[in-house]
């Protein structure tokens, strides 16, 4: 029988996933994926924040970058600089400030290393609760708000003429995003969090004719990538979250070898 906090690795795992996969389809589709990095980036900021004044780091990464995926929606609105530049600037801006808050935080001990790259074996039973709970949460807003964001994905101007409040749909898919990468840091780590949004997404899209089976692809593809990842970790020892996200390629790969088939055999 396995460990305990194998067990919880695995239901923190497949919680992850449950969530990525229909949030990483519309970071597919909508061509966001360097939106995704700019907001795990920021996230080191909001780890800091939450060891400066000692608050929750989930609630912590999720006020921060919540915040800088609101700022990124205004400053499309108001500057002429193209999205990737906006991006870039709050990118890079947000982990530069968050390292130089580290470099003032010489009193307080905490593994940067575990928060890049995570350590989903180290999850507590709150972090499940957390998890599910808020990924629960998250699901649930995405299906009532899945209409109009669909819509807006596919014709922006057509949804806003149908009044479905694009903007209002784009602004709270931001927010879950961010409250995804909030409360999944610590499993998978601010830097390969985005892997877990685009790897199985990008996958499904190979395998898919669809969007509803783009979706459903995509989550299965995850959860592959969480019991592939977490049994070679425990069979070769090696990093958890690395694991997971070297098992999401080794997958994509896979689609790709079907993609091609499937493609000659319609030529």
């Amino acid at each position: 029988m396995f460990d305990d906090f194998f067990i919880r690795a695995l239901i923190a795992g497949i919680g992850i996933a449950l969530v990525t996969g229909p949030l990483g389809c519309f970071i597919i589709w909508r061509r966001l994926a360097f939106f995704g990095d700019t907001l795990a980036h920021s996230a080191l900021l909001g780890v800091t924040l939450a060891f400066t004044f000692e608050i929750s780091i989930a609630l912590s990464v999720f006020i921060i970058s919540s915040i800088i995926a609101l700022i990124l929606l205004k400053l499309q609105k108001n500057t002429k600089l193209p999205g990737d530049a906006l991006l870039g600037l709050l990118a890079h801006s947000s982990l530069a400030v968050g390292l130089v808050v580290i470099g003032f935080l010489s009193f307080i001990r905490f593994d940067i290393m575990g928060f890049l790259f995570g350590d989903i074996l180290a999850v507590s039973t709150s972090d499940l609760i957390t998890i599910w709970v808020g990924g629960t949460l998250i699901l649930f807003v995405l299906n009532k708000i899945w209409k109009p964001l669909f819509a807006s994905t596919v014709n922006y101007d057509l949804a806003e003429a149908e009044g479905m409040s694009p903007e209002k749909a784009n602004a709270i898919f931001t927010v879950l995003l961010a409250a995804i990468i909030a409360i999944s840091i610590k499993m998978v780590g601010l830097l390969l969090i985005t892997g877990m949004f685009i790897m199985p997404a990008a996958m499904a899209r190979n395998l898919s004719n669809n969007p509803r089976q783009m979706v459903i692809i995509s989550i299965i593809g995850g959860l592959l990538s969480v019991l592939i990842g977490l049994f070679s970790s425990l069979e070769f020892n090696t990093a958890s979250g690395p694991s997971i996200i070297t098992a999401a390629l080794f997958l994509f790969i896979l689609s790709l070898i079907k993609f091609k088939k499937n493609s000659e055999l319609k030529q």
